[in-house]
């Protein structure tokens, strides 16, 4: 009852809805001014003509009957001056009643009436009782993704959407949605922003200054992370009073840009982990790894080191001892930094292609690329298709090619033949799918660095040929998840996270190889935290004792599958 009373009052409080009712009314009344017209020349034709008497009720009764086209038949004219007035009032009555009336209610109550319940669907404020949420103030890709993780951790959320029906499509989809104003204090006062464990503001760079001085006068301690599409952003943001800026494109490029090969053999740090640095590195050129089982490289006896996974064309793959690495794999290993150091010495030696490397988009993300491998010392070649961006690339790479990426010509003439690596940075998901299965036919040896949008598309582009893939919604949730845990931030490949979780209770003091953690789940577990102490890729014949938090990469999927079936 109580919905049904706001739905009333918020719709009538509408100043369209007012305007709606008073052009429905006028049309009402339009149709009774013709009824009570036609009633009194009923009388008049009645009496003047056919010599007949009737009552006044008769009259309307006649009317209406004739006008909804009912006819009952029991009242007729007999001369042809009625039968006439029969057809004008019926031909009327089938225009007014039955195409205009109906239409007109529709047009200004019905449809607004509909739309106004949908509206109210969604809540316009968080709970009072609700505390440590997450405050989102736009539901796009970055918030879908986020919003999967915080579910997993039991971290509750609401996303702003500024649209009421937008919300209420939200809200029917299971997402928790308020709706209001992004750049109104009140609103935040309503969505419990002093509340908040973090804010995330993922909008466009002007509007997000704007979020942010305005949470800020309500809300000054509450961490607040923004986006930035434009480096010149980072500092307005900040001085506006944004916890952390995350320049995602700028971000996207530099960690592109560490996954490609060039020159000698290296490591790339993911992350850390305690004092263990946690790296991957390609087995391409290789021999060290390159053909050899897991037990066989002997990195633990060498250096060390642990082998915890190997990314298999964005598959992540437990490392068993007899698993083969081939040319394609990239192992995950962990160490301290000295024998991670260690490791990169011997390194020099294998995978020497001083050709340089070719970056194909001169976007953002290109141009973040291209200046972090300048700055390593690795010599680039960029093809770039629009003549406009020449002078916002400048002089970042080595050599810049206008044309179109999809002519063979083109491509070899940048060096695709002999280049160690290419990094594809268009955004356009399908033209780096095509391209990533183009640059492979040229040259089936070449290293592929690719940037997706969609995760949706991973596995097309590792069917096609590339080696790696990323984007900017991963890196940014990867980010915001290390804000809100207080952990260093580490990014593995498109759609595989780390995560970090307490031992559940139904897995005390059992064996890691009875757990089926691996076995049922595909998790992979790659170190176990007791009272400070950390087991880095644990054998299987470790015991699992209360109180230890386990270490995992795995899907999001898998960390959804190890939830409902540990009932974590």
């Amino acid at each position: 009852m109580k919905l049904v009373s706001t739905q009333v009052a918020y719709f009538f409080s509408d100043a369209k809805v007012k305007k709606n009712i008073r052009a429905l009314l006028k049309i009402v009344g339009l149709v009774i001014a013709v009824v009570i017209v036609y009633s009194i020349l009923f009388h008049i034709i009645m009496w003047n003509v056919e010599g007949q008497k009737h009552s006044w009720i008769t009259g309307f009764y006649w009317t209406l009957t004739v006008m909804s086209t009912l006819g009952f038949g029991d009242i007729t004219f007999q001369t042809d001056i009625g039968r006439l007035f029969s057809m004008l009032v019926l031909i009327s009555g089938v225009v007014l009643l039955l195409i205009v009336l109906p239409f007109a209610f529709i047009q200004y109550f019905y449809a607004p009436w509909l739309e106004t319940q949908i509206k109210t669907k969604a809540p316009r404020e968080v709970p009072e009782n609700v505390s440590g949420h997450v405050l989102i103030c736009k539901f796009d890709a970055l918030a879908e993704k986020l919003i999967q993780r915080l579910k997993i951790s039991d971290i509750p959320y609401f996303v702003i959407e500024t649209d009421f029906t937008e919300a209420a499509e939200l809200f029917e989809q299971g997402i928790s949605v308020v709706t209001g104003d992004v750049d109104n204090k009140n609103s935040y006062e309503l969505f419990r922003a002093k509340n908040a464990r973090l804010i995330v503001v993922n909008r466009e760079d002007t509007v997000n200054t704007n979020i942010v001085l305005t949470i800020r006068e309500i809300a000054p301690d509450v961490p607040i992370v923004t986006t930035a599409g434009y480096d010149d952003s980072i500092d307005i943001l900040q001085l506006s009073g944004a916890s952390h800026v995350l320049p995602l494109k700028k971000w996207l490029g530099e960690q592109l840009a560490n996954r490609v090969s060039g020159g000698h053999a290296k490591t790339h740090t993911l992350g850390k982990y305690k004092d263990l640095l946690i790296v991957e590195l390609p087995v391409h050129g290789t021999t060290l790894l390159s053909g050899k089982k897991i037990r066989e490289t002997n990195l633990r006896e060498k250096f060390g080191i642990s082998i915890v996974g190997v990314l298999q064309k964005g598959k992540l793959i437990p490392a068993l001892p007899e698993y083969l690495l081939t040319e394609n794999s990239v192992v995950i290993l962990v160490g301290t930094e000295k024998q991670i150091d260690a490791l990169d010495e011997l390194l020099v030696i294998y995978d020497v292609n001083d050709n340089p490397l070719l970056v194909i988009g001169g976007g953002k993300v290109g141009r973040s690329a291209a200046s972090a491998l300048k700055e390593s010392g690795v010599t680039v070649n960029m093809i770039e298709r629009e003549k406009s961006l020449k002078d916002k690339i400048g002089d970042i790479p080595d050599e810049l090619i206008i044309g179109n990426a999809a002519d063979s010509k083109i491509l070899m003439e940048a060096g695709l033949k002999d280049a160690p690596s290419v990094l594809l940075t268009t955004n356009n998901d399908a033209m780096n799918i095509y391209l990533t299965s183009y640059c492979r036919s040229l040259n089936p040896e070449i290293r592929i660095v690719s940037r997706i949008t969609y995760e949706r598309n991973i596995e097309a582009i590792h069917r096609a040929g590339a080696d790696f893939a990323l984007s900017t919604y991963s890196l940014g949730v990867s980010a915001i998840l290390s804000i809100i845990k207080g952990r260093e931030m580490i990014t593995l490949e498109e759609g595989i996270d780390l995560f970090y979780v307490d031992l559940p209770v139904s897995l005390e003091n059992k064996k890691l190889a009875e757990s089926g953690i691996g076995k049922e789940i595909g998790l992979n577990v790659i170190a176990i935290q007791q009272d400070g102490d950390v087991i880095t890729n644990p054998p299987a014949s470790t015991i699992l004792h209360k109180g230890c938090e386990l270490v995992m990469i795995g899907t999001t999927e898998q960390r959804k599958d190890f939830a409902e079936h540990f009932e974590v």
